[in-house]
């Protein structure tokens, strides 16, 4: 992925999306959806692509937070290759 994705995505991400910081924090839900955004104030035919993700998790003292997120294709893309990438090192263990 081209270093300008990955910090895009980074930066799409920052604040949304951190791991939780309490050992017992628990993702109880993983909603995602398929948009298209059509056109925009300043640009009619926008015609762009993007994947929404919501996360539902709770923290130690059982408090649940949501926690969304929009990700161009592209970033998607990188998104699922490092989950892959996680299946694949969690099953050597």
């Amino acid at each position: 992925m081209a270093a300008d994705c990955q910090s895009l995505l980074e930066l799409t991400m920052e604040g949304l999306c951190q791991p939780p910081q309490e050992v017992g924090s628990e993702l109880l839900d993983l909603q995602w959806k398929m948009g298209m955004a059509v056109s925009s104030d300043s640009c009619k035919s926008l015609k762009s692509p993007y994947v929404a993700v919501t996360l539902k998790v709770a923290d130690q003292s059982g408090q649940i937070t949501n926690k969304s997120f929009e990700m161009t294709i592209p970033q998607f893309q990188y998104f699922f290759k490092q989950f892959k990438e996680m299946a694949a090192v969690i099953e050597t263990v």
